[in-house]
């Protein structure tokens, strides 16, 4: 990489710095860090893939591309809900790991400073969640953003390594 692929690499990251793409799960708003999006798709055809996790639904075909997808709300232990002409695929890379997160809908990308998050563990000393890496606050609302390592571990993962 040369010296101005670096710069323009810095650059890009400054301009996503503080973005949130944020989703509903249930009655709860999410928010997921811009870097990590590479699209939004609506819901594709799901192979399924034997011995799963239950909240892995297999793997799609994106574009010659084999990527799992992961329904979000299962992940949190939510009750299943039917997919409907809202039920989107956000489509991640995380530590070169594609993968796509179905989620009830998307709402918008917000821009939360960091002076406007607060850490979890900050609210209350008994809380925990190994998916929340902060809380967003946003006018009015609070958007629950999300690690996605965590989401995406590795153990969960490692039989769906196909994009090779």
């Amino acid at each position: 990489m040369t010296d101005q692929d670096l710069m323009q690499q810095e650059l890009e990251e400054d301009t996503q710095r503080g973005k949130y793409l944020t989703f509903k799960l249930v009655n709860e708003h999410y928010g997921i860090e811009i870097k990590y999006v590479i699209e939004i798709i609506g819901l594709q055809p799901v192979t399924i893939v034997p011995e799963l996790p239950d909240y892995m639904q297999g793997i799609i075909n994106l574009r010659g591309k084999i990527i799992p997808v992961m329904d979000v709300r299962l992940r949190f232990k939510k009750p299943f809900r039917e997919y409907n002409d809202r039920t989107c695929v956000i489509v991640v890379d995380i530590d070169e790991v594609t993968i796509g997160l179905i989620v009830d809908s998307v709402s918008e990308v917000l821009e939360i400073p960091d002076t406007e998050i607060v850490n979890p563990t900050e609210l209350n000393k008994g809380y925990s969640s190994k998916y929340i890496k902060g809380i967003g606050k946003s006018g009015g609302d609070v958007k629950l953003i999300l690690d996605c390592a965590k989401l995406m571990q590795e153990q969960d993962l490692g039989s769906l390594s196909l994009n090779a």
